[in-house]
């Protein structure tokens, strides 16, 4: 192929995201890193051209893996199988890892911290890299690219591919800390909370952080074995030091995956807690009502019995004095009802 028919080709490569739907680019921000820690930003138009400059310069490009597309563009301007790109680009979110010769490959979630969004709605990202290109991918914003990207700006990012996939896993991982750490504290709130609140309302509260917590332990769980396959497998690029930041990051995992389990059992307990005082208020209640009705029903009965409208009824008749002699029977029943009672240690 001549040198012109080959640019040309590259030119229709870089537009065939450019001329779909709106217009828009799928990049959403694209990064040459140059081995020190710093990058400089890179042009949509650009990357199909882009080759590194010296031994330490690497790209890096993350895009929207919704956009039309994108498939097609990785297949053909990256090289990548089309199954690879198919996962790239896919609704597979499970978190997973995994070397295809020279490449690694991953899918990793993070916390959604979108507004209106709970916890255990969880962001995938899709990440590809051969040492020298590093593409990440997402469908819903996610912050943590964008923290790295930020590091590289300020000159403090990784300094090479290796570093930069540690980096994003290093961030997504401590946001996940965030989280645990609010429920955490909803709960201690919850522990020193009003006695007196509704308790319907309480124990709502806490069935939330419980299904929180078994979504975040649901989803993140798998995140540990993805990570354990990059430690372990990652192509020989991956340096021994990536490794080891690998290594932190999945004890760091772990710990969190610990105070998950943490978090719901205080849930757990704090919810049977309540219950019982519930139950032990309503059962208080009960046995009060119980013995208001024990003492007031033999009284009941000898009233309504004596109050029928009939003949002959017992001290019915003028000058007998009923009415006082009743009241007096009344009360003196009353007080032996309560001392029985007192006996009994009802009251």
């Amino acid at each position: 192929m001549r040198r012109s028919e080959l640019g040309h080709a590259k030119d229709m490569k870089a537009k065939i995201l450019t001329d779909e739907g709106d217009g828009s680019m799928p990049m959403l921000f694209g990064r040459v890193l140059d081995g020190k820690g710093g990058g400089r930003p890179i042009s949509w138009e650009e990357v199909p051209e882009w080759r590194p400059g010296n031994d330490n310069e690497m790209l890096w490009i993350h895009l929207q893996r919704t956009h039309p597309g994108v498939q097609q563009w990785l297949e053909e301007c990256l090289g990548i199988p089309e199954p690879t790109a198919e996962l790239l680009t896919g609704e597979a979110t499970r978190p997973r890892a995994f070397r295809d010769g020279s490449t690694l490959v991953a899918t990793l979630r993070g916390i959604n911290f979108n507004p209106g969004a709970e916890p255990e709605d969880m962001l995938s990202m899709q990440l590809w890299s051969d040492g020298k290109r590093v593409v990440t991918l997402r469908r819903l914003p996610l912050q943590t690219p964008r923290m790295t990207c930020n590091d590289v700006d300020a000159g403090t990012g990784p300094v090479d591919a290796g570093s930069l996939v540690t980096s994003l896993t290093e961030h997504l991982i401590d946001r996940m800390s965030h989280s645990i750490i609010d429920m955490n504290d909803a709960i201690d709130e919850l522990e020193d909370g009003d006695p007196e609140e509704d308790t319907e309302s309480v124990l709502d509260k806490i069935a939330t952080i419980r299904r929180n917590c078994l979504g975040l332990k649901r989803h993140m769980s798998p995140q540990h074995e993805a990570l354990l396959a990059i430690a372990n497998n990652a192509p020989d690029w991956f340096e021994d030091h990536d490794r080891r930041e690998i290594a932190e990051t999945i004890d760091r995992l772990r710990r969190y995956l610990d105070d998950l389990d943490i978090s719901k059992e205080s849930a757990l307990v704090l919810q049977d807690d309540i219950r019982a005082r519930a139950a032990a208020s309503t059962e208080r209640t009960q046995n009060m009502l119980t013995m208001v009705a024990g003492i007031f029903l033999p009284l009941t009965f000898l009233t309504g019995l004596l109050g029928i409208n009939v003949s002959d009824i017992p001290l019915a008749s003028p000058g007998s004095h009923g009415f006082w002699i009743i009241v007096g029977l009344c009360l003196g029943l009353f007080v032996i009802e309560l001392l029985i009672a007192r006996k009994l240690k009802w009251i």
